[in-house]
């Protein structure tokens, strides 16, 4: 009777093992997952505030093109790894409207300027939907 009792032990050992087997899977799997889900959102982030400084660049660089050609309509941009189409719509006040581009991201940033006495003033920046 007696060796019948430690083959009971053995196999609760194995099932105990077994059940502690699958909690330590179940475990290191959930961990993995949000560190992968947490890398995929801090890309994400980083590729948007790319995308956003591109606009902003883009802004910029109209401002500068307005200053020495005020009839300076637009263009596509080229910048670091996206573009910013850049467009310039009104007279006064002018709306230069500057998409930035980075993969499938794009934010968007307009300004209103105003001309008087061949002085171009900034008179709003903001991101726009």
């Amino acid at each position: 009777m007696k060796k019948n009792n430690q083959n009971n032990q053995s196999g609760s050992v194995l099932i105990a093992l077994m059940i502690f087997v699958v909690l330590s899977v179940t475990i290191v799997s959930a961990a993995v997952l949000l560190v992968i889900d947490s890398t995929v959102v801090s890309t994400n982030q980083q590729v948007g505030t790319l995308a956003l400084s591109i606009a902003e660049s883009g802004v910029e660089n109209a401002i500068l093109r307005l200053l020495r050609n005020p009839s300076y309509t637009g263009e596509v941009l080229p910048v670091s790894s996206g573009s910013a189409t850049l467009s310039v719509t009104g007279i006064n006040p002018l709306v230069v409207r500057s998409v930035g581009r980075v993969g499938g991201f794009e934010r968007t940033i307009e300004a209103t300027l105003t001309r008087n006495n061949g002085v171009l003033t900034v008179d709003a920046w903001q991101e726009v939907e």
